[in-house]
């Protein structure tokens, strides 16, 4: 719907030409009541004249509009406000865009000079504005438009006393925006580069025949309409284009190290790269943020201790999700994974384990771990332990601000054991995450630089001592951890050869974080329908490495809503993850406890085969009823378009075996491996499968309807 300003009354100032004018026109063929201010002096602020703003008025009201003019100074604001109030009765609208030139260099400013152009640009502003201040908050609505300049953002020779007043603008519009908040009064600042009277003589002539003052109007325009809802903000437009600016704050640094001490400048010369340092720069939206920053500084001048803390910010978008999804292995060969790896997806979603890669960034660049001890050999450092806590759902892109520090150092005979805490916080700052992660140094020795806290170390749990409740088996890719590493984690450890060599490993290893996540996707499977809003919380022990390609065997216990677990190498049955437990928010039991997760194209085993042996089980037990079908049936399983693996069910014999019959068969089926399990738990149903082409029958199709009792699976399947 078009932009409209029916029955709204603008005043523009200095609008009997170049931009002013372009302001006063749109306005009033959008329906708006125009007071046309302009003094017609010259640019240089001497003279007057009424035929400027006569012209425009004119222009306004052949094109249909409304329109009356005003030919007081803006240093006369509330002269200008009368105009529009007793000529419209109201005031919505007022754009503060007059303004004069009177370039010299510094020392041949004269008082008049300065005093000239503060009182257009800057006292002006204020006046008007003052004036219409009292309607505004009155009727609940107002909005201001103030003019700054790029002199004013970056200086410019010669214009020391235009730069000075139109950066004070951006000062008044801050306040303005915070004052008139509560009354719908919004206050915005356009920073326009335009052909005018001003502007003519100082650009080339092919840059000033571009910059077309109409091109900046819209920007205008659109800001002051009613369901604009920005404030304070400053925008810059010129030949078509427009863009946002705003100031950034650094990291910064301390420059003492205690409350007692008195920084010297030699202090500060030697923290002034990092006071300088603009990589970690980030906006704040008020003073009362940048204050809450200094509460921050002087706590860890009074505690010490917690002097160790760093800070980083993770931006992130829908890329970095898909990457990481795939890095643990979640593939579209489980249609419920689309969600995972698909942006356009309706339920596009972050997998919850991917929360743990911001603070392992923030642990990876820097120094925070190696400060606390003397010395170590990376290709020692071992990931011993992790919790990982969502307090809140992550988006699917954005910028987390992580704060972490060293909570305890354990100095055991082999080493030492260094435990962090990181809190990673929104943009709005509500914490998301929180995580622990303790990091074994091999030969590492503290130097005692922190208090252990070993009461702060989220502890491992056992468990149950009975039988795993359910199992999930997962293949990993040879190229699994290339692909992983590329979410942050770029320890040569876990890809060169010779770097794992000399950590005492045959080959690079798999990364700890990498087999979290695969252990996550079999835990949020089979109890939380692979809904990742249900994950709240988990911990782990890493006890011993696991190699690109190895089977990982997912053990599960469940007790309420804590889910037990440990993670063995599926050949050896030797345990890489102990101690193991996941908080789930609430919990959705699967009905396919015991088949296996496939987490790779290359599984030898198929989803259906428990299926088979089920059947198998079930014949074996009623031979009888099983020869009352009297069929051979063939069975081709299919993945990926191939036919995987073949079962024959031989009822006339009652045999249930794997591979083609020795005979011929009565019935040929042909069924993928996961529609096959969603007809046997009831998700699919045959007819519609085989009506769709999912399910393939060749043969007597009538002998395949006697097989529906035989399918028909127990819940433990």
């Amino acid at each position: 719907m078009a932009l409209r300003f029916d029955n709204r009354v603008v005043v523009v100032t200095g609008s009997g030409a170049g931009l002013g004018r372009q302001y006063a026109l749109l306005f009033g063929s959008r329906g708006a009541k125009v007071v046309v201010n302009d003094l017609g002096g010259s640019w240089t602020g001497e003279g007057k004249s009424t035929n400027a703003a006569d012209l425009v008025v004119d222009e306004i009201k052949k094109a249909g509009g409304t329109a009356v003019a005003d030919y007081n100074s803006v240093t006369d604001g509330h002269k200008i406000i009368e105009t529009a109030i007793k000529n419209y009765g109201r005031i919505d609208i007022l754009v503060n865009n007059a303004g004069i030139l009177r370039d010299k260099s510094i020392v041949n400013i004269t008082d008049d000079d300065w005093d000239k152009i503060q009182d257009v640009h800057l006292k002006g502003s204020f006046a008007t504005t003052r004036a219409a201040w009292p309607y505004f908050k009155k009727q609940k609505f107002g909005r201001i438009i103030m003019t700054t300049s790029t002199s004013g953002l970056y200086g410019n020779f010669g214009q020391a006393n235009y730069s000075a007043a139109k950066l004070g603008l951006v000062g008044l519009m801050n306040t303005l925006a915070i004052e008139g908040a509560k009354y719908d009064i919004r206050c915005n600042t356009i920073c326009p580069t335009a052909a005018s009277r001003m502007t003519k003589g100082i650009l080339p002539d092919e840059v000033f025949d571009e910059m077309k003052p109409e091109l900046i109007a819209p920007v205008v325009v659109y800001l002051c309409h009613e369901d604009t809802q920005e404030t304070g903000q400053i925008i810059e437009s010129s030949c078509g284009f427009a863009t946002k600016y705003h100031y950034v704050r650094g990291a910064g640094s301390l420059i003492r190290d205690s409350i007692a001490e008195i920084p010297t400048p030699e202090a500060v010369r030697a923290k002034w790269n990092k006071i300088t340092d603009m990589s970690k720069a980030k906006h704040y939206n008020s003073n009362v943020e940048v204050s809450a920053e200094y509460i921050g500084y002087l706590q860890k001048l009074k505690n010490p201790s917690d002097a160790n803390e760093f800070e980083d910010v993770y931006s992130y978008n829908f890329k970095d999700v898909i990457l990481y999804n795939l890095g643990i292995g979640i593939s579209t060969e489980d249609s419920d994974n689309l969600k995972f790896l698909y942006e356009n997806h309706p339920d596009f979603s972050v997998f919850p384990s991917y929360a743990v890669i911001p603070s392992m960034v923030m642990l990876m660049s820097s120094s925070m771990t190696t400060s606390v001890v003397e010395s170590f050999d990376l290709s020692r450092v071992l990931h011993g332990e992790q919790y990982l806590e969502l307090v809140s759902p992550m988006t699917t892109e954005g910028s987390l601000t992580t704060k972490s520090s060293v909570i305890d150092v354990q100095q055991k005979k082999a080493g030492a054991v260094i435990t962090t805490e990181s809190n990673s916080f929104d943009e709005s700052g509500n914490l998301v995450i929180r995580a622990q992660s303790s990091t074994f140094l091999v030969g590492g020795k503290s130097n005692n630089t922190v208090k252990g806290q070993p009461e702060r170390v989220i502890q491992i749990q056992n468990a149950p001592k009975r039988s795993p409740d359910a199992t999930a088996v997962l293949k990993t890719n040879i190229d699994q951890s290339a692909l992983y590493r590329l979410s942050g984690d770029l320890n040569p450890m876990h890809m060169d050869p010779s770097f794992a060599a000399l950590g005492g490993f045959s080959k690079p290893i798999m990364h700890g974080l990498l087999s979290f996540g695969l252990s996550v996707r079999a835990i949020l499977k089979q109890y939380a329908n692979n809904d990742p809003s249900l994950f709240k919380a988990i911990k782990v022990r890493f006890t011993k490495p696991v190699y690109p390609g190895d089977s990982l065997k997912v053990e599960m216990w469940q007790e309420g809503n804590r889910i037990y677990f440990r993670t063995l190498i599926a050949d050896s049955n030797v345990e890489v993850i102990s101690g193991a437990y996941v908080d789930l928010l609430n919990v959705i039991k699967s009905t396919s406890e015991n088949i296996p997760q496939s987490v790779s194209t290359n599984m030898a085993e198929l989803q259906t085969d428990a299926i088979f042996q089920a059947i198998k089980e079930r014949v074996a037990g009623d031979p009888a009823k099983a020869k009352s079908v009297n069929g051979v049936f063939l069975y081709k399983i299919t993945k990926d378009g191939k036919v995987a693996k073949e079962w024959t069910l031989d009822l006339k014999n009652a045999v249930i075996s794997e591979g083609a019959p020795s005979g011929k068969a009565d019935t040929t089926i042909t069924v993928s491996d996961a529609d096959f399990v969603e007809i046997a738990l009831g998700k699919l149903n045959p007819q519609q499968a085989f009506m769709k082409g999912k399910l393939k029958i060749q043969g007597n199709i009538m002998l395949a309807q006697k097989l529906g009792p035989l399918l028909k699976t127990e819940a433990k399947l």
